[in-house]
C-alpha cells in the first residue's frame, strides 16, 4: 500500500522509518518543507498526487510549557492541521492514523485511564491535542485510528532520557519529581503499533505505552543505573525525589496518567507490549552503539 507519513524529523517518524524500511509498502515522508499542514489548499495540492491508502500523522507541537504562551502555533499544529488532514482523508478515502497524548486527561482518576474516560486537559498542549482528537473522530469516525501515548523517548531528538544522561554527567546531584505517575514509552514500540494500525486499518481509539508504571523519579533512577551499567555514565550522583510544588512549570501536568492498554493488546496483536525498564535498556544499548 501507499503510506504517507506526515513528519520527518521527530522521534516517531524516525522509528516509523526504521520499522517500514524493509516493508513491501511504498512509503513517503513529508516534512514542514514539503507541505504546510495548517493550510488545507496546500495539503490538497501536495497530497492528492501521492494516491495514499493510509496517512500516519507523526507531527505534533510537543513543547508543553512553551505552549502556554505560544498557543496559536500549538493550536495550528495540534488542532487545525489534524482537522485539515482528516478532511483530506475523508474526501480521498484515505485511512488516517493519528497519535495523541495522556495529557488530555486531568490526572485525578488514580487508576489507569480507559479509552472512553472523559477528557479534561489541564493546559494548552493537552487542550489542543484534545480538540484535534475531537475533529478526527467527528470527521473520520470509521476510517481513523487514534492512539494515545505517553512519556515518549528514543535515541533520536531531545527527550527525558537524553536530558537525564547529560545532567547526570554534568551535575553533582539532581532533584526529580516523584509525584507524577505514568509510563515511559520507547518510540520504537509506538511505531510498531502505528504500522499495525495502518496495515490492518484498525479503526477506533486505543492507548499504547510500554508496560508498567513509574514516577519521573523512578525513571531517572533507572536511567542512571542502566547508564552506568552500559558505560554511558562513569559515576553515580545523588538523585533526590522532589514534589511538583518544588519545581513549578508554566503548564500544569496530570499527576496520574497511566493508560489502560487492554483493547490495544487485542487490536495490535502482532505488537507485544514490553515493560518500560526492558525497553529503556534496549534503547540505551542502541544509544551506546
Amino acid at each position: 500500500m501507499n503510506i504517507v507519513i506526515i513528519g520527518k524529523s521527530g522521534q516517531l517518524a524516525s522509528e516509523l522509518s526504521r520499522e517500514l524500511e524493509n516493508s513491501e509498502h511504498n512509503v513517503m515522508y513529508l516534512g514542514r518543507d514539503d507541505v504546510d499542514i495548517t493550510n488545507s489548499s496546500d495539503i490538497e495540492e501536495k497530497l492528492s498526487t501521492l494516491k495514499a491508502d493510509v496517512l500516519i500523522n507523526a507531527s505534533a507541537y510537543t513543547a508543553v510549557d512553551k505552549a502556554e504562551e505560544d498557543t496559536e502555533a500549538c493550536k495550528a499544529i495540534n488542532t487545525l492541521a489534524v482537522k485539515n488532514l482528516a478532511n483530506f482523508c475523508k474526501a480521498n478515502s484515505v485511512f488516517m492514523v493519528h497519535v495523541s497524548t495522556d495529557y488530555v486527561f486531568n490526572g485525578h482518576k488514580g487508576s489507569p485511564y480507559l479509552t472512553d474516560d472523559p477528557i479534561e486537559p489541564q493546559g494548552a498542549y493537552g487542550k489542543t491535542k484534545a480538540d484535534g482528537e475531537k475533529a478526527l473522530i467527528e470527521i473520520l469516525p470509521e476510517a481513523s485510528c487514534l492512539i494515545r501515548t505517553a512519556w515518549v523517548y528514543s535515541s533520536h531528538g531531545n527527550n527525558f532520557v537524553k536530558t537525564m544522561l547529560r545532567l547526570m554527567a554534568e551535575k553533582p546531584q539532581l532533584g526529580v519529581i516523584d509525584d507524577q505517575i505514568g509510563t515511559p514509552t520507547w518510540a520504537k514500540g509506538l511505531a510498531e503499533a502505528c504500522v499495525s494500525a495502518a496495515e490492518n486499518k484498525t479503526a477506533g481509539v486505543y492507548h499504547w505505552t510500554d508496560e508498567g508504571v513509574a514516577s519521573w523519579y523512578d525513571f531517572a533512577l533507572a536511567i542512571q543505573e542502566l547508564g552506568i551499567e552500559k558505560g554511558l555514565l562513569d559515576k553515580s550522583i545523588p538523585v533526590l525525589p522532589i514534589p511538583s510544588s518544588q519545581y513549578p512549570t508554566p503548564a500544569k501536568r496530570p499527576h496520574y496518567s497511566v493508560l489502560d492498554k487492554q483493547s490495544a493488546r487485542e487490536a495490535f496483536a502482532t505488537c507485544k507490549p514490553t515493560h518500560w525498564r526492558k525497553q529503556l535498556s534496549a534503547m540505551l544499548d542502541e544509544l551506546k552503539a
